[in-house]
């Protein structure tokens, strides 16, 4: 009786599940489809479920003009990713096992700079850039999406590098590693989940950032994906099948970078780090 009711309740949370997941996926689903719609069709009433007069015109459209962008938003998430890393990665080693002075008014400080709306850190940066000479150039991009990223990376490697046992880290040093030998031959490869963690969301953010984009490199030669696809939308007609499609192309990396990393990102920080 207790496992035919156990098997009951267990259908329905599974019948739930599906549920919230079919509507959560829906407008993926959607992307998709119209992806495929032909232009005379999209307006039908009502619209079209499923594409079964498929034309691939949009992918055309993709694969001929947008790759330049696609590579652009690589180049900048891939940036954004080792500047993050570099900042990131020793700022949480002197937070967490250095007992840097400050270090509780920094990690505040660090929670309050993920507050600040990227709408106005967009303005700030529009008025550095203007004075330096960044204005419309992917090293520009690379910072100011960095700025994003850069705190969270920090409050990460701090909260994860503070569970590293410290036998390690006295084991190192009594065989002779400074701070800096400890960090990098000791730290950083067992921080390795963490690394994946947040290399992972620089490189999310920095490809899905739009805001930046179009504040700071609205004119530029290299212009990313988000940006680059507001060439199909005009005063007139706007290439929806095209719009839909880039966004399944441009979905692609980080759909499987997300699948890649997932066991990576849910892993245990120092899992394997000490033996029994």
């Amino acid at each position: 009786m207790t496992a035919a009711r156990t098997m009951r309740r267990a259908w329905w949370k599974t019948a739930l599940g599906v549920v919230f997941t079919a509507l959560m996926l829906f407008p993926v689903y959607w992307m998709a489809n119209v992806s495929f719609t032909r232009t005379g069709d999209l307006r039908r009433t009502p619209p079209q479920w499923f594409p079964w007069d498929p034309t691939f015109d949009g992918y055309a459209a993709v694969f001929a003009q947008q790759l330049p962008a696609l590579g652009t938003s690589l180049l900048i998430g891939l940036g954004s990713v080792v500047v993050t890393l570099v900042i990131a990665a020793p700022a949480g080693y002197a937070l967490a096992l250095l007992n840097m002075r400050g270090g509780r008014s920094l990690n505040f400080l660090l929670l309050v700079a993920q507050m600040i709306p990227a709408v106005v850190m967009a303005m700030g940066f529009y008025a550095v850039y203007n004075s330096l000479g960044l204005l419309n150039t992917v090293w520009g991009l690379i910072i100011a999406d960095s700025t994003i990223s850069v705190p969270f990376g920090v409050l990460l490697f701090s909260a994860f590098m503070s569970g590293i046992p410290r036998e390690l880290l006295q084991a190192a040093r009594v065989d002779g590693a400074g701070a800096w030998r400890t960090f990098a031959s000791i730290v950083l490869p067992v921080s390795r989940n963490s690394m994946l963690t947040v290399s992972l969301f620089a490189f999310l953010w920095a490809w899905s950032d739009f805001i930046f984009a179009s504040t700071l490199n609205r004119n530029g030669q290299l212009i990313p994906i988000t940006l680059s696809i507001y060439n199909y939308i005009g005063n007139n007609t706007t290439q929806w099948n095209a719009i839909m499609a880039t966004a399944v192309v441009a979905s692609v990396p980080a759909a499987v970078l997300l699948v890649i990393a997932q066991r990576y990102v849910a892993a245990g920080v120092t899992a394997g780090a000490v033996k029994d």
